[in-house]
């Protein structure tokens, strides 16, 4: 039995990360974590991994991220992975980095997968965790885009798509997008005014 020093000298860490395999896994094994209790995030179906040695694909795998409450030692963490046939445990330096990677949102080399597909068990909100202040404007820039591109010019028409297909866009917009986007819509229809009015006057 360990001694009181022994068993503070443990490494425990309250994030920890497995790989399941579909065709080794148990085919409840999602159910058996929810029946856990506690916060899990799952990747979308990592099935257009390449293999940069020899440009084979990879064989099919899901991204498993354990986000325990309290602290727990690597054997603790294994315990819950052998349950789901998961290969490995891996303790986290960063779990915003390593739910990025869920979707390789950090690695463009790499086949990206829509984190509109990523399964959360618990009450963890999947993109506060990968949220970067960066993101804001990338999402500002490519609703514009979007915009123009899809002849968008109301602000409803756009909050509506959001909602119902873009949900990083809607809370950019709910968050503090939405002065931005308007402006830009208030000052494109000025523009468009204009540009009717001078061609009405040339004629």
């Amino acid at each position: 039995m360990a001694t009181k020093n022994q068993s503070s000298s443990i490494k425990k860490t309250r994030s920890y990360a497995t790989i399941v395999y579909p065709d080794s896994a148990p085919d409840n094994w999602v159910d058996i974590l929810r029946d856990m209790k506690f916060n899990v995030v799952i990747s979308p179906l990592h099935d257009s991994d390449v293999n940069p040695e020899d440009g084979e694909i990879k064989k099919a795998h899901y991204h498993v991220l354990f986000l325990f409450d309290g602290p727990k030692t690597v054997e603790q963490a294994k315990t819950i992975a052998d349950k789901i046939h998961g290969v490995g445990i891996e303790t986290l330096n960063s779990v915003r980095s390593y739910a990025r990677y869920l979707c390789h949102l950090d690695n463009p080399e790499k086949h990206q997968y829509s984190p509109e597909n990523v399964v959360v068990l618990g009450s963890e909100d999947y993109f506060s965790l990968i949220s970067l202040p960066t993101d804001k404007y990338r999402n500002i820039r490519d609703m514009i885009a979007w915009c123009k591109e899809n002849n968008v010019t109301y602000y409803s028409d756009l909050l509506l798509y959001s909602m119902e297909n873009r949900d990083d866009w809607f809370r950019t917009l709910c968050d503090n997008g939405t002065y931005v986007i308007k402006e830009f819509f208030k000052s494109d229809d000025a523009k468009r005014r204009k540009n009717l009015s001078d061609s009405e006057q040339q004629e």
